[in-house]
């Protein structure tokens, strides 16, 4: 009998095709292929993005059970993003784990993608419930409020655009480069804060809306080159700061709200934009002020990754939550 829990992890929801190992709950490998060929054109075009993933998928798997130091057959179940993504990324990612599960007669666990964000907490924290976690990405924005990993509910949500979404328009119109949060961040780091100022769009007390503050610099940067054609270049990191700090605040905001109203033992933030250090800033501070521990995802674990998959496979595994070969991707969740 089998000793271990071994979980293979496969992610391809958009950009990145990433593969892990997790032993016993232990990451023992996070293997990802990155797909610069987006960067030329501001965003993740899905037929490129399709075609790089059938080419890196084997591979990337293939390192990660090497690094991981372990044989095919040792392999308990293998973990897969069902969805939410972009579906042509999805049906590679997910046709290849029914391969394998069918191959090494595994079993084969779909998992949501934004689940396994909040699962990538439970890697390096004993999460104390019922906590309260600002969900922030590319594609999404949301507060979930989790009584257990396998018992959450979205309290509140992004209306429109995710504030992901909003770091990249803003990045764009700056012609900065995508992706837009990392470009800005970085700018933002030498830029005063208070220089400029971006409205919030008045939304429920839990919700979020980022399409106001978009126009708001797009009106505003044409209102400034139209006196000063180098208006940006002469201001870029004011300017980043200044939009920086009104996304943080957007987001801050509804979370002490539901802080305030739900009474969590404790909160934290995951997706790709709680790399943000100045975002991981406002949420220690929040921490402090509510006297809440506060779980934060190491670097590696903020952006999609395999390890994360893998994690959440962990729990469905333990649930015996299984897919058959017929699931099918979704693209929204």
């Amino acid at each position: 009998m089998q000793s271990d829990s071994i979980i293979l992890g496969i992610e391809s929801s958009c950009d990145d095709t990433s593969a892990a190992v997790l032993i016993n709950g232990k990451v023992c490998s996070n293997i990802t292929a990155n797909q610069d060929v987006h960067r030329k054109f501001g965003g993740v075009v899905p037929e490129l993005a399709s075609r790089a993933h059938q080419s890196n998928i084997i591979p990337v798997i293939d390192q990660a059970i090497k690094t991981a130091g372990i044989e095919n057959q040792q392999i308990s179940a293998i973990a897969v993003t069902q969805g939410p993504g972009l579906m042509g990324s999805l049906i590679v990612g997910l046709n290849t784990a029914k391969s394998l599960s069918l191959g090494w007669n595994i079993p084969l666990i779909g998992v949501n993608h934004l689940q396994a964000h909040v699962a990538a907490l439970f890697i390096d924290h004993k999460v104390e419930f019922p906590m309260l976690c600002l969900l922030v990405s590319g594609g999404h924005t949301q507060l979930i409020w989790a009584e257990s990993f396998t018992h959450t509910e979205i309290i509140g949500e992004t209306i429109d655009d995710a504030v992901g979404e909003a770091f990249d328009k803003a990045s764009k119109l700056m012609g900065l480069g995508y992706p837009g949060g990392p470009i800005i961040s970085k700018l933002a780091s030498t830029g005063n804060a208070k220089r400029f100022q971006f409205n919030d769009s008045q939304v429920g007390p839990y919700d979020f809306s980022f399409s106001g503050v978009k126009t708001s610099l797009l009106y505003f940067l044409r209102d400034e080159k139209a006196k000063n054609s180098e208006f940006i270049e002469q201001n870029l990191n004011d300017i980043c700061a200044s939009y920086e700090i009104s996304l943080i605040q957007m987001l801050t905001k509804r979370f002490n709200n539901a802080i305030k109203d739900k009474k969590p033992k404790s909160i934290s933030i995951a997706g790709g934009v709680s790399a943000n250090s100045a975002l991981r800033s406002a949420v220690m501070e929040l921490s402090a002020k509510y006297n809440l521990p506060a779980y934060i995802p190491d670097f590696q674990y903020c952006t999609d990754n395999a390890a994360m998959i893998a994690k959440a496979g962990q729990f469905l595994l333990e649930a015996e939550k299984f897919i058959s070969y017929d699931a099918l991707p979704y693209s929204r969740s």
